[in-house]
């Protein structure tokens, strides 16, 4: 007989890595003093966080909803002209200033790292300017040394923890391991998976960087550690006005070669958290005129939609004369699992689910339209949702009478 040929294990996609949540938060990181409480005021239109020029003015972390810019919402609030609007919105979290030896301790360490654990992806607030009026924890601006600072404390506390874990892992082998063949394979594997992670943050890499190591057994390892470096991230610049609106600072081009080398993939995003925070309390005309004043766009668009993908969330909607109302669901959601995001007795009853896909619904014009051309479709439970979908729910659930 000829040898059997090697199955590859297919790689997990980027999505796998994380928990699963109706309810992801975005988390602002940072040294003391970078603009993090500035940005979530702008991120929520608000004065709510303190923004002082004093380390660590934020002890306890404050949320909010930042709501998304999304034309498709409006294009569907404005054909059915509903009785009421529900906007796609993520909740953004300020947590308290990180400094040099935070995994020790330092600063207000232990509870600033358990409140990034909290949340699902992480922006990194940069400060890029130099302003001797406004403290900066390094008495010094460097970009680069203090987002090194900040991964560095994060990798220190994920070896901590999974050395603990190791540990406690450890004393279950005579307890639990040797019961049966089964439970001692799958104790060698989990062991065998953590001693990967801890080899790979030992050589000073992040686990987001592993994708193309991590198995499918060492994702079910690390979405039960939820490591820190383990979140996705995205990189917000905060820059003065004049470097903003003339695209120009001399930290960029070390930020970019930083961010190539220790976080491939991720966004940057400059803004300037002085000229955002002017435009919180500006309705919506004279923000636009303020906007053409000055030549420039507002950055919080852009970093709200991209801080919305980076933990892989997408968007379908319900849309009716009742009622316009976007929801979010993980990328990858089957159409049980996300009728189940309105109630759950629409995913344990689900039938099907009638979809249209948006951008053919917006060239139409109408239901009605789609139904003619025959692209008002009907989808079973293996649909996976995509980002855009339209959809209506069939369901049927029975209650048995005891």
């Amino acid at each position: 007989m000829p040898p059997k040929k090697k199955v590859e294990e297919e790689k997990p996609g980027a999505w796998l890595l994380g928990r699963f949540s109706k309810n992801l938060k975005v988390g602002l990181v940072g040294m003391p003093n970078v603009g993090k409480s500035t940005l979530y005021n702008s991120l929520s239109k608000s004065h709510h966080a303190e923004a002082e020029n004093f380390p660590f003015c934020t002890i306890n972390p404050n949320e909010t909803r930042a709501f998304m810019p999304d034309e498709r919402f409006d294009w569907l609030v404005q054909q059915h002209k509903p009785k009421s609007e529900v906007q796609p919105f993520l909740t953004i979290v300020d947590i308290a200033g990180l400094v040099r030896g935070a995994s020790k301790g330092e600063g207000l360490g232990n509870a600033f790292l358990s409140h990034i654990k909290a949340v699902d992806g992480i922006i990194h607030v940069m400060r890029a300017f130099e302003d001797d009026d406004v403290i900066h924890a390094e008495d010094t601006v460097d970009p680069v040394r203090d987002i090194e600072t900040i991964t560095s404390e994060l990798r220190l506390k994920d070896i901590e923890f999974l050395t603990g874990q190791t540990e406690a892992h450890m004393k279950k082998k005579s307890a639990e391991a040797t019961k049966t063949p089964q439970s001692k394979k799958k104790w060698e594997e989990n062991l065998a998976s953590m001693q990967k992670i801890m080899a790979w943050l030992e050589e000073g890499k992040d686990v987001r960087n592993g994708m193309d190591t991590w198995t499918n057994q060492d994702i079910d390892v690390l979405n039960d550690l939820m490591l820190l470096t383990a979140k996705p991230v995205l990189f917000a610049i905060n820059m003065n006005m004049k470097d903003y609106t003339r695209k120009k600072n001399k930290f960029l081009k070390p930020i970019y070669e930083w961010v190539q080398k220790n976080a491939p993939g991720a966004a940057m995003i400059p803004y300037c958290g002085s000229f955002e925070n002017d435009l919180v309390d500006l309705d919506g005309p004279a923000t636009e005129a303020k906007l053409k004043e000055m030549e420039v766009t507002s950055a919080l668009p852009k970093i709200i939609k991209t801080a919305f993908t980076v933990v892989n969330l997408i968007q379908y909607y319900t849309a009716g004369p009742d009622e316009v109302k976007s929801w979010i669901i993980r990328r990858g959601y089957k159409a049980p699992q996300a009728a189940g995001v309105i109630h759950t007795d629409f995913e344990r009853g689900f039938i099907c689910a009638e979809v249209m896909a948006f951008d053919e619904l917006k060239e139409k014009g109408s239901e009605g339209a789609m139904k003619a051309a025959g692209r008002y479709r009907q989808e079973g439970k293996t649909y996976e949702v995509l980002d855009g979908d339209v959809i209506f729910f069939k369901f049927n659930v029975t209650t048995s009478k005891k």
